[in-house]
This record gives C-alpha cells, structure tokens and sequence, in this order.
C-alpha cells in the first residue's frame, strides 16, 4: 500500500456558506425540462417540410459558392486556384508571359483571316494564305522555344537551379498561345511590366 504523502495542506476548493445560500436564492431562473420536452427539442425532420423551398435554395447557395471561386480564379486568388496554376513560380511565368508580346496569341485572329482568305475563288490567294498561316506557326515556334529558355533561366537565377518546377517550359508556351483576353487567371501586369 502506498500513501500520497504531501508536506503542504491541502486547501479546499468548497465553496463557503455564503456563495451557497446565494446559489440558492439565485436558482436556474426556469423549470427543468421533462423528458419528453428535451427528446421533441431533438426531433429534426429528415426532409424539409417544402422541397422545393429547400431545393431553391441549396441551388442559390451552390450557384453563390461557384461564382466566388470563379471570380477568385480570374483575379488569381491562390485558394482559388488549380494544382496546376499554384504556387510562386507559376505566378511568376504568367507575369512574365503577360508582360511581353508573344507571336502565339495572334493565331486565333490570323486563322480567322486565312479562313476568309480561302473562301476567295483565287487559287493564288488560298495557296498564299496557306502558305502564311505554315510561315506563322513557324514563328510561333520559335517564339515559345526562345519563351521557354528564357523563362527557364529567370526562374533557376530566382528559385536556384534545383528548385525549377517540371513542366515550366509547356505552361509558359500554353499560356502564350492564348489571347490575352481569354487568359485565366486574367493577366495581373501590363505590358512590359516584366516581373523581378
């Protein structure tokens, strides 16, 4: 058998004759509730009482929740943003990318005109506008390779070298193809306002 063997009293922590009679006189200021009162408290139905109310306004509460985080998406919030679109060096590539003049995002509005180039009757016109629209994707080429070397560079003299995300290269040149005014997230720098 063991004792607990203390040198200090201990000091009770009872309340005195006076916090009880104040107790007393105070109460809990209402009845207890019978068993039945606490048990119909707890009865919640499992469906609503009107659906269509309920439908109406879980749809009202989605519809709220999709175009916050779609609003988020476009101004670039991070908490709104895909796996593939987070993080500081994807933010840096889309400054970057949206900062200077890319060939790529001209291929939309230069296909639109090769295809009204070949509606022309002319057999010279049509093989001419073919033959632009091959010289074009040419330069676009070029233009996402020298985009991804450089992109690839600034971001090992920022990060370090051994810090470079894969797949810098592709979501630089995919976001270059693009128009500027269809990008997502929308582009947060002007031109030539190049990111440090």
């Amino acid at each position: 058998m063991t004792r607990n063997k203390t040198d200090n009293p201990t000091t009770s922590s009872e309340p005195n004759d006076a916090e009880i009679a104040a107790r007393i006189a105070a109460g809990k200021g209402r009845a207890t509730p019978t068993r039945k009162e606490r048990e119909a408290a707890n009865k919640r139905p499992l469906v609503p009482g009107d659906r269509k109310l309920a439908a109406k306004e879980a749809r009202a509460k989605m519809a709220e929740a999709r175009e916050k985080a779609r609003l988020g998406y476009a101004a670039g919030d991070e908490k709104f943003l895909p796996a593939r679109d987070r993080g500081a060096q994807k933010k840096y590539i889309r400054d970057f990318v949206d900062a200077r003049f890319n060939v790529g995002e001209f291929l939309i509005p230069v296909m639109f005109v090769v295809i009204l180039l070949t509606l022309v009757p002319s057999a010279d016109v049509q093989v001419y506008a073919l033959l632009g629209i091959w010289a074009f994707f040419l330069l676009a080429l070029v233009d996402v390779f020298l985009l991804g070397r450089s992109i690839r560079k600034r971001l090992a003299a920022k990060f370090g070298e051994t810090k470079v995300e894969r797949g810098v290269r592709w979501y630089a040149a995919m976001r270059s193809l693009q128009l500027r005014v269809l990008r997502l997230p929308k582009p947060q720098v002007k031109r030539r306002q190049y990111p440090e």
